[in-house]
């Protein structure tokens, strides 16, 4: 019989876009953009229980083990610009005063993202870790768990005594993910002595749209990562990096940790070299908006729909506002029929339809608020549809046990066109968030969605076909049309794609 043990745990996720038009203040962190909102104490078992997060699977299996959980904070904000300063420290603090209140400690564990950028840390996890471990001292063991899309740097490698991530996107392993961060930290219980520890970098950046983990080249790749840890004993991770923060680590990274260094060193070599030999496979086409609407309008008419069509630039997920109207108006101009669209973020068009009736028609200015770079808003007269208070539970495997709140929420009808209208941007990877304004998804031609990958998991299943759309947003496809100054010089900018240099 084991001694169970105390473990103090928090959560602090946030996936930055440092080219994003808005910053994640502390009411972006309190909201929680489709997470749980901020919670502190016993409060987290609650709001996290039986949803797909981390945490959730890490509670699972220390309970199941008979530890102790001691939470502190938990807390997400929807993907955007840089963590304010104030945001940080204040979340930052709580969770320091809860570790320190918990003391002595047999663990620590974080349920990070790993791409987290702050208007005073490039690292925001690595700072955190710095201080955890300045906490606790070198003894406990530190185990965290990120996100598939981190930006994982030799500061959170040095102060964890292990890190695991994701391997799936859409991320459907999140709460596996923590249960494996606990077999981590059981592992470091039972050697009493870290890993040895193995790290390869890879020299291009992947879109986001191709990270996909149900398409090749990365399908291949994650089945070989398991390959190899049933075959090496090594326990191996691969994260595909987030490609729009602009820091001196932003890249894929691969690493392992084993008894043996060179256990390790030879299972990240060999997933780094197939994953080299990969780079050109990470790539797809690309439409433009109105070539895409053309498409599906031609699929849809010879009998195969939905054809699923991803606004993958203007995708919350990754950043951006989910309001550039660039494909809205390339299906009112193509004329499509049972087309719907959403989300359309725009709190102040949201709040004038609920304050008209269903039928009723209104003039609207909509979308197109951000100041993204050939986008506008989309002035006309809509019907009014139906009117929603925004609430839903989630349906799809992505946003598993979740409830949804976009708030004041509205479908508007342009000719044969739907659009969801929002007060707060979700990622559009449910089908629920069609359904809360009357929109059964699997019956309509053409689905447009503010997404670039995790509604794959949902929309999969109904679509004829699934295409990327490269329409005005903040989160570039074509990572070389990005301002990008602070990358290692010869970074590729993309599959074989440009190589960085400053200026």
């Amino acid at each position: 019989m084991h001694t169970p043990k105390r473990i103090v745990f928090c959560g602090f996720q946030h996936e930055t876009n440092t080219f994003a038009p808005t910053q994640a203040d502390l009411l972006a962190f309190e909201h929680g953009g489709g997470w749980p909102g901020l919670v502190s104490g016993d409060a987290v078992f609650e709001a996290i229980a039986g949803r797909n997060i981390p945490a959730a699977g890490f509670i699972d299996a220390a309970r199941s083990a008979g530890h102790t959980l001691l939470p502190t904070v938990w807390c997400a904000a929807s993907p955007s610009a840089h963590v304010t300063e104030a945001a940080y420290e204040h979340i930052a603090g709580e969770i320091l005063a809860g570790v320190e209140a918990a003391l002595p400690v047999d663990a620590v564990y974080l349920d990070l993202h790993g791409a987290m950028v702050t208007t005073h840390f490039d690292d925001g996890e690595g700072e955190l870790l710095r201080r955890v471990r300045a906490l606790v001292g070198d003894a406990v063991p530190v185990v965290g768990s990120l996100d598939l899309h981190a930006n994982v740097t030799a500061q959170m490698l040095d102060r964890a005594d292990a890190l695991v991530a994701y391997r799936t996107y859409p991320h459907v392993d999140m709460a596996r993910t923590g249960k494996r961060a606990f077999a981590l930290l059981e592992k470091r219980w039972s050697s009493g002595s870290r890993a040895a520890l193995a790290i390869r970098r890879l020299p291009f950046l992947v879109p986001i749209c191709w990270q996909c983990t149900d398409m090749q080249p990365a399908a291949r790749l994650y089945a070989l990562l398991e390959e190899i840890e049933a075959a090496d004993s090594a326990d191996l991770s691969f994260a595909t990096g987030f490609p729009a923060a602009d820091f001196s680590e932003c890249s894929p990274v691969i690493w392992a940790y084993a008894n043996d260094s060179a256990v390790a060193e030879a299972a990240v070599d060999e997933l780094a070299r197939a994953a080299n030999d990969a780079e050109a496979e990470f790539a797809g086409t690309l439409y433009s908006p109105d070539d895409a609407v053309r498409y599906a309008i031609e699929q849809s008419r010879a009998g195969r729909r939905p054809i699923v069509v991803a606004d993958g630039q203007d995708n919350p997920g990754a950043g951006a506002n989910s309001d550039t109207t660039g494909v809205l108006r390339a299906l009112i101009r193509q004329d499509a029929q049972q087309a719907a669209i959403g989300l359309i973020v725009d709190p102040a068009a949201a709040e004038a339809i609920h304050e008209r009736q269903v039928g009723e028609t209104i003039r609207l200015s909509l979308g197109g608020h951000s100041g993204i770079p050939g986008d506008a808003p989309y002035e006309d007269e809509f019907l009014i549809e139906a009117i929603s208070d925004g609430k839903i539970d989630a349906t799809g495997p992505y946003y598993a046990g979740f409830h949804l709140d976009v708030g004041p929420a509205a479908c508007l009808r342009h000719g044969g066109v739907r659009i969801v209208v929002a007060s707060f941007k979700v990622q559009m990877a449910d089908q629920a968030l069609f359904r809360l304004v009357g929109i059964e998804p699997a019956t309509q031609a053409i689905l447009v969605v503010k997404s670039a990958v995790h509604f794959r998991a949902d929309f999969a299943p109904i679509a004829a076909e699934i295409i990327v759309c490269a329409a005005p947003g903040s989160m570039p496809m074509r990572l070389e049309q990005l301002p990008w100054s602070k990358l290692p010089v010869g970074m590729r900018l993309g599959a074989k794609g440009q190589a960085f240099e400053p200026g």
